[in-house]
């Protein structure tokens, strides 16, 4: 399947200011995001930004960029303004990588594009939990899936719940106990993402912070790839930073 990847890049950041050009071995983060993505065998790598460093950047490691409009609320929003701007039409594939992950895996963007189909628009990804603190945990993203592997629902919570193992222990994973951790990698047919950005917002999604919620209020399926590994997770904190930087040999 012939799909694109648009990166969404902004300068801003509470924890890392200035992440996406945070030099990881000679390069900016944000180039090498673009680099492992150009491994997945997308037809072509955006980088989407409203900043004229990370745009300057871009241009001078040869990675295609695109500036956008400053006032996206999301980076849904700015890679549907790319992918408009470049003029896909409605039936190709965008894949939406964040640009804090230099070592995501180029399998797992490629796996998550093969699932959009004209009647499933969008898609995302997925791997099980064996951490009880983690099933535990609101800040990972937990989803259960139908028996198509699709989406039925994104929590914070613990879902789905273990009733008669949660009753007998809470310190260790039940047996067969499998709850399936999101991993933030979205893939759209691009008429969809053009949609989008029109959707109201949901009461379930202001409830749990969680902005795919809004796709599954309107009724709209997402399939889900599961992996079998738990992928490199990508750079919020100064620790990330120092144990990304290691693996390029900084």
């Amino acid at each position: 399947m012939s799909f694109t990847v648009i990166i969404p890049a902004r300068l801003a950041s509470t924890r890392l200011p200035n992440k996406p050009l945070a030099d990881l071995g000679g390069k900016p983060m944000i180039v090498r995001v673009a680099e492992r993505a150009m491994q997945s065998g997308a037809a072509q790598v955006i980088v989407a930004t409203d900043h004229a460093d990370i745009f300057s950047a871009c241009v001078q490691h040869k990675v295609a960029v695109q500036m956008t409009r400053a006032d996206h609320p999301s980076g849904t929003d700015r890679i549907a303004e790319v992918a408009a701007l470049i003029g896909l039409p409605d039936d190709a594939v965008v894949v939406n990588v964040q640009g804090d992950e230099p070592l995501i895996d180029p399998s797992l963007i490629a796996a998550t594009a093969t699932l959009i189909t004209r009647d499933v628009p969008m898609a995302t990804a997925a791997h099980a939990i064996s951490d009880i603190e983690e099933a535990f945990n609101p800040n990972v993203v937990k989803v259960v899936l139908d028996k198509a592997g699709r989406a039925l629902y994104f929590s914070r919570a613990t879902i789905p719940w273990h009733r008669d193992g949660f009753a007998l222990s809470k310190d260790a994973m039940p047996a067969a106990y499998a709850p399936l951790r999101h991993i933030g990698l979205y893939a759209y047919r691009n008429g969809f993402l053009q949609e989008y950005p029109q959707l109201s917002i949901s009461p379930l999604e202001q409830l749990e912070a969680l902005e795919q919620l809004r796709v599954l209020w309107h009724g709209v399926p997402i399939a889900v790839h599961v992996t079998p590994h738990a992928p490199v997770t990508g750079v919020d904190t100064p620790e990330d930073l120092e144990r990304v930087r290691r693996f390029f040999g900084q």
